[in-house]
This record gives structure tokens, sequence and C-alpha cells, in this order.
């Protein structure tokens, strides 16, 4: 198992992980648009994280903090991708075992996230990762 480094990513970063966040979305948004929202993002609560094996960007995540009235304060775990020749690795039990200590040490109480309808794999991870599916996400289009 490779011992992974997680950095903090700026919108100053964004071509450095943006490519990998394209990957996970399938290039199903312009390349520009994505940019333009990543850059609003960074104003509101967001911190985005690159995942690297000597010196090598490996994977991306980002965290969004807020306070519910369901879950307390909450971590929201948002876009995690591993590139595929860095994965079964065991890369995904240390992020998110980084994660959780960063989230305890910022005082979070839960964390969650959304993941694809059709990302299985993602499912079975985050189920033995002991996260309920508590809801459903909808989505509309205005």
């Amino acid at each position: 198992m490779s011992k992974i480094t997680v950095t903090r990513l700026y919108k100053e970063d964004i071509n450095t992980f943006l490519p990998l966040v394209q990957e996970l979305m399938e290039h199903t948004v312009e390349e520009n648009l994505l940019k333009a929202r990543f850059t609003q993002m960074f104003e509101h609560r967001y911190q985005c994280r690159g995942i690297y094996i000597e010196g090598e960007l490996a994977g991306v995540f980002g965290l969004w903090f807020a306070v519910r009235h369901y879950a307390g304060k909450t971590c929201e775990v948002d876009h995690v991708y591993i590139k595929p020749e860095f994965r079964n690795r065991g890369l995904g039990k240390q992020v998110f075992q980084w994660i959780y200590d960063y989230a305890r040490a910022e005082g979070c109480e839960t964390s969650e996230l959304n993941t694809y309808v059709h990302n299985f794999p993602s499912h079975k991870f985050y189920m033995n990762e002991n996260y309920v599916i508590k809801g459903y996400h909808f989505l509309k289009k205005l």
C-alpha cells in the first residue's frame, strides 16, 4: 500500500485538478463552465484536495462544510476521483481516514456525501465505510 499525501489545492490550481473532475463527470460539462463554477465554489466554504503518491497526482476530492438541522456540523465529501492506475491499492481507505480526522479536527460531528446512481463500486465502498443511505438527491434544471 502506497502512502498518500493530501495537499490543499486552490482556485489557482484549477488546471491541475480539473482534468480529474472531468473524468469523473465523463466530460458532461464544458470546461469553461466547469472552471467558472469551481471559481464560485471556492468562495463558499469549499475546499479542494489533491491526493499525491510520491509527488504524482493520483486523485482529487472536495470538501464542503455546513451545519445542518439533521446532522449538526458536517463535512460533505464531493467529487472523489482516483485515477484508474492508482485504484485497488487501499488509497480510498487512506483518503477517507484523512477526511474523518480532518473533519473531526474542524469540529464536525458527521460526514456525508452523494454518489452517482450508476457508480456501483462507490456504493459498496461507502457502505463498507459505514455510510448509510438517508434519502435521495433530486435535481431539477431551471
